[in-house]
């Protein structure tokens, strides 16, 4: 969202406070070629309606980066950057709780569930951990460390004081971070495990998909048998980068796509809301060094894979039933 123009008169500071655990957001003007600010808006966001940019500007939501409120007719000048808050029009409650494993004054561990944005994109905003977080503990600082995917849960990360996050970001930069996964996934007597996974991967379509292809590996996963019940087997995945969706890719690979995966080794469609079936991925344990006290830090989910999976699915892996009840405590990993 932001030009590469107008990057260096960013301020470091937002002139809108955050509101109810949600940081405003902001636009650039590319340069000065619209009549007004709100045509710039218009054409920049046609999801929103011209009604509601006023409506914001009418509530004072809508400030240049020096606090100054904008209007419908305000100029459009070169290097302009615009603050707005998000409004989703709706969203459905996400009906799974997070829990906090650590706090410090640096550092936040959590336990996330299936189905629950780290961040606010899309049409997710309040019911993303971030925002919840936020909300919960009043850090208005609190920004997420690494990643991980809506549909996994299990340990995040998240700094508290933005004067010592890039310590703690350069422990994943770095690969100083033990990350250990579990996956449900079918069983696969035709691999000798435990076994090690490296690939190239890219960029895959739809965009929202990665691919693997021929090249320098720049993926890298160990994958070991934790527990095998038939013809479903939990596996230990231990990733040594950090691809997006780079465990599902590599299952998907080895042909033992993890149980209820939408994306991999295809694209299903869309189930919108249905919480049913949830990706039976879950971060279990993240290990580092602490950069600021020099102590051994490990954090684990509490969650499982394994319970409330009914004694029927654990027979075939092409069974399209639920996998788990929605439980966020037991089943729902």
């Amino acid at each position: 969202m932001v030009h590469a123009a107008a990057i260096m008169s960013i301020p470091t500071h937002a002139p809108l406070p955050v509101r109810a655990g949600v940081a405003p957001s902001f636009v650039c003007l590319p340069h000065a070629g619209w009549s007004d600010v709100l045509s710039f808006l218009v054409e920049r966001f046609p999801a929103v309606a011209a009604e509601a940019w006023r409506a914001r500007m009418a509530r004072g939501d809508v400030v240049d980066q020096h606090g100054a409120r904008l209007q419908p007719d305000s100029q459009c000048r070169h290097g302009l950057i615009i603050y707005y808050y998000r409004e989703p029009v709706a969203e459905t409650p996400i009906p799974f709780a997070e829990t906090i494993l650590y706090r410090d004054a640096h550092l936040l561990a959590v336990d996330k569930p299936h189905f629950l944005p780290v961040t606010p994109g899309g049409r997710f905003l309040q019911e993303t951990l971030l925002v919840r977080l936020k909300r919960a503990t009043g850090i208005a600082d609190l920004a997420p460390i690494h990643r991980l995917d809506r549909e996994t849960a299990g340990v995040v990360l998240l700094s508290c004081d933005r004067t010592t996050r890039g310590a703690y970001q350069a422990l994943f930069r770095d690969r100083a971070v033990e990350k250990i996964y579990e996956a449900l996934a079918p069983t696969a007597p035709h691999l000798q495990f435990p076994l090690l996974r490296r690939s190239r991967m890219v960029d895959g379509t739809p965009f929202f998909r990665m691919q693997e292809t021929a090249g320098e590996p720049n993926a890298e996963t160990a994958i070991d048998v934790i527990e095998q019940r038939g013809e479903w087997t939990l596996y230990r995945l231990c990733p040594a980068t950090g691809k997006r969706h780079q465990l599902r890719v590599h299952m998907a690979a080895l042909g033992i796509p993890i149980r209820n995966d939408a994306f991999y080794p295809v694209a299903l469609p869309d189930k919108g809301d249905d919480f049913s079936q949830p990706l039976q991925l879950l971060a279990r344990e993240i290990a580092f060094v602490d950069p600021l006290s020099g102590e051994g830090r490990r954090f684990a989910s509490g969650r499982s894979l394994t319970l409330g999976i009914p004694a029927r699915d654990l027979h075939s892996p092409h069974d399209p039933s639920p996998a788990a009840a929605t439980d966020p405590h037991a089943s729902s990993g």
